[in-house]
């Protein structure tokens, strides 16, 4: 039989499944009703997921799961820790001749080198953290000053509950001015406006230009991972307390002092000269870590003329807890589609098997007048077929409606992924086949004498 025979014959066998959906209108609708709502219930459900994972994602995230910290080694904790290997190596070099290295620490230098040098990097934090006194109409109140850029509040999720954020003439020329946290607000402006006022901070007075809003959660300054609270503090621009406050890299004649008076055999606590007390650098993607971490320790230890004074830590634990919640999300909405499209294709296949145990005396008059079991099966599975395709595509904009309402009345958001779309319809379309094929074989296996006498 050559090729336009078996296009007559198959095509012919499409016709007649397309005349019996059509004249059983009502079973082929019920049939179709369970691919509608399978695949339009992975659809949203999954588009619900996905929102709902990326938020989470999004709020670890936030706590500082792209963020590589890098935090200074304090010289007189290296000493302490490495009393006998430190003297003997110093021993050595004297007797060598040798001079010994100099690193100017933790500058900020460092920091602009790295935004600019990595291309992975997305954003770079410096900061400088000092306690003072904040004083203003007779109150003077302990707070935390720092010292940082406006990427300081992108990072954490910053908000202001009023004023601005710092301009770039204030970053670029160390203006004195401050954004404050919402306690130092209730403390020394509880019956004005504090933005536009000044407020005396050391011996400096800072004028206010915003003022943050109160943060929902009480935060805990140990550890370099740990998100301190922002409502007793009063940050200002980096070079701001560089020039108007403290420059620990500056040596003063005090420090000069006692270096001259300090004997050679004594170890004497050196004051830090780190200009910068943390450097969190922000990664563009979560995977890019490992590898920037590495990139930005070497850069460091040029920069520093081979001296590890610094340390670069990476978020291990909320690495671990953003892929357990990948891995949960996984599991659930796998769950959800499986279940909804096997649902389906149980419906499927209960409609089709009353169906075919409706039209036996159909089946067997077609067998009666030549059509061979393969004819039979394949009008069945054809039928099959045709309902899952239309189905599904029903099914798709009805998902893709439902998503949409969902985001719009409830709040929730919605991610309707390509992935989510091709896979809903596929599978629709192969459970549609394969719960067919069972009563299209059942079919065909029918006697035709048995099947006219019914």
């Amino acid at each position: 039989m050559n090729i336009k025979a078996y296009y007559n014959r198959y095509s012919y066998n499409v016709v007649i499944a397309m005349e019996a959906i059509v004249a059983n209108k009502v079973k082929s609708l019920l049939t179709a009703l369970g691919i509608i709502f399978g695949v339009a219930a992975v659809i949203s459900m999954l588009a619900i997921g996905n929102g709902a994972e990326q938020e989470i994602l999004e709020q670890i995230k936030m706590v500082g799961v792209n963020n590589i910290i890098v935090t200074p080694i304090l010289q007189n904790d290296q000493a302490s820790a490495n009393d006998q290997k430190a003297s003997a190596a110093t021993e050595g070099n004297q007797l060598a001749g040798s001079k010994k290295k100099f690193s100017k620490g933790l500058t900020l230098l460092d920091a602009q080198s790295i935004k600019e040098i990595i291309p992975t990097v997305q954003d770079v934090c410096p900061i400088i953290t000092f306690n003072y006194s904040a004083i203003l109409h007779d109150i003077s109140s302990p707070v935390k000053l720092d010292g940082t850029d406006n990427t300081y509040f992108d990072l954490f999720d910053i908000k202001l509950e009023s004023g601005t954020l710092f301009h770039q003439q204030h970053l670029k020329e160390g203006y004195p001015v401050c954004i404050i946290g919402n306690n130092i607000k209730n403390v020394f402006f509880n019956q004005e406006a504090p933005v536009g006022q000044y407020i005396k901070c050391g011996q400096i007075w800072l004028q206010v230009i915003g003022v943050i809003e109160k943060r929902s959660f009480v935060g805990t300054g140990s550890g370099t991972m740990a998100i301190s609270s922002t409502d007793n503090s009063i940050v200002i621009p980096v070079k701001t307390m560089l020039l108007r406050f403290r420059n620990r890299a500056l040596i003063r004649g005090d420090q000069v002092k006692l270096a001259g008076i300090t004997s050679a055999n004594t170890i004497t606590k050196i004051e830090d000269t780190n200009q910068l007390d943390k450097i969190i650098i922000r990664v563009k993607e979560t995977t890019q870590l490992t590898s920037t971490a590495k990139i930005a320790g070497n850069m460091l230890m040029r920069k520093h003329n081979d001296i590890r004074d610094f340390d670069v830590s990476i978020p291990e634990l909320l690495l671990k807890q953003q892929q357990k919640t990948k891995n949960i999300f996984n599991i659930v909405l796998g769950a959800i589609a499986g279940i909804s499209l096997i649902v389906g294709g149980i419906g499927i296949m209960n409609i089709m098997l009353a169906s075919v145990m409706e039209r036996i005396r159909e089946i067997g008059t077609r067998q009666a007048i030549g059509a061979s079991r393969k004819d039979i099966v394949f009008q069945f599975l054809s039928e099959s077929t045709l309902i899952s395709v239309v189905g599904g595509l029903i099914g798709i904009v009805l998902g893709v409606i439902l998503s949409k309402i969902i985001q719009t009345m409830f709040d929730i958001k919605t991610i309707i992924s390509i992935f989510s779309i091709f896979i809903s319809f596929g599978v629709s379309v192969f459970i549609g086949i394969t719960f067919g094929y069972l009563p299209a074989k059942k079919a065909a296996e029918k006697d035709p004498v048995e099947s006219l006498r019914q």
